[in-house]
């Protein structure tokens, strides 16, 4: 496939020059004269390197790097500072902002290729995936506020009883919630994940945010502040991220939150089983088989997905399970009863509903939930 190349420099000649330099090596070229329309160029065209010049007269090369940094959409394209200046300050000022390698104008066309090559073949490497090794388990709800955090942590808790290594993370930046149950004071370990670039995102970068908790399983945790619900955006860099933690466990349970955003879709494609959670009562059903319709006609599987059905009102309003499962189409996974008296007091202390309330109905119903997992999975390696 041919490497698009955009081009951000404000000089004529040298957008004709490199251009020509670069479209005889076979290189798909797009230029931009200044750097607000470079940037408009980066986000319409998603090119897999930007050649940008320092000194333009809007917006300087370095104050554009740091704007397609902090875009999650953008901040994995790699960075080449074409320029004149020859200062080590200079230098130092454009790899601060982010930039990934440095020319000096004017260069010759062998050294340019070399440069361009190099850094192309480095980011390809960055993104390539680890070789994945766990089977991972999505846990997605058809509505906020149904309990999918409680569930897939909890569930994750009871598969780390019978062997597995587990990580969890809950993949929902901005809405966190898992880490305010387990009473985690700074919950950003998938935001500072997620604010790198995608080449600086590796098993190192993943590994650092993670936490270790007293339960047993690992943890990367979201963020609850709205500002970083942007980082929805991030598509490539949660992709990384996932497939960073399924090289460093057997399992790996994914909240995925609630409903569809920009990464929902690519993630459960990675997923080799996917608990849909709904509450048998309406609207909540019906939102539940739409989402489900909507993952079908992405090409999901709905084999791998099974239903989750949370009780939490009375039986009077509630729609039979037989009936949801048969609307659905899918296979029931388990129900669960709520017990919020529980889940606050465990929430209080710290510690997961299947560890503090062992014996309690609600914890049984999900570890039974948990169990009906074992049957699509592989055993532990231990």
């Amino acid at each position: 496939m041919t490497n698009k190349v955009l081009i951000i420099d404000d000089d004529v000649d040298t957008l004709k020059l490199v251009g020509l330099m670069l479209e005889r090596q076979g290189y798909e070229i797009s230029v931009a004269s200044n750097g607000t329309i470079g940037l408009a160029k980066a986000a319409e065209d998603k090119p897999e390197l930007i050649l940008l010049d320092v000194m333009m007269p809007d917006l300087d090369g370095y104050e554009v790097t740091k704007r397609l940094r902090s875009n999650p959409a953008l901040a994995h394209i790699p960075i080449i500072m074409f320029t004149a200046k020859t200062m080590v300050d200079d230098k130092v000022a454009g790899f601060e902002a982010g930039v990934d390698d440095y020319l000096t104008k004017p260069t010759h066309p062998a050294e340019l290729t070399a440069h361009v090559k190099a850094v192309l073949a480095r980011s390809a490497q960055a993104v390539a995936a680890p070789e994945a090794n766990a089977q991972i388990v999505g846990f997605l709800g058809s509505r906020s506020g149904i309990g999918t955090t409680t569930l897939a942590l909890n569930s994750g808790v009871a598969l780390l009883d019978k062997g597995y290594d587990v990580i969890i993370a809950e993949i929902n930046p901005g809405h966190g919630s898992m880490g305010l149950e387990l009473d985690i004071q700074d919950p950003s370990g998938l935001s500072n994940v997620l604010s790198r670039s995608l080449k600086d995102i590796h098993l190192r970068s993943v590994e650092a945010e993670i936490v270790n908790h007293s339960s047993g399983v690992r943890l990367l945790l979201s963020s609850f502040h709205p500002r970083e619900t942007e980082l929805e955006q991030a598509v490539p860099q949660i992709e990384a991220v996932v497939s960073n933690l399924a090289s460093m466990c057997d399992l790996l349970i994914l909240d995925l939150g609630a409903g569809l955003k920009p990464f929902t879709k690519p993630v459960l494609q990675q997923c080799d089983r996917i608990i849909l959670i709904v509450e048998p009562v309406y609207p909540s059903d019906a939102m539940g088989r739409a989402l489900l319709q909507e993952l079908e006609t992405s090409g999901i599987n709905t084999s791998k997905v099974g239903l989750a059905l949370i009780n939490r009102v009375g039986t009077s309003l509630q729609v039979p399970w037989r009936q949801v499962e048969s609307d659905l189409g899918i296979e029931l996974a388990g129900i669960v009863s709520p017990a919020p008296e529980q889940a606050h007091q465990a929430s209080q202390a710290g510690s997961p509903l299947v560890d503090s309330y062992a014996d309690s109905l609600v914890s049984e119903q999900i570890r039974k939930l948990a169990e009906s997992l074992l049957s699509y999975l592989h055993p532990p390696k231990g």
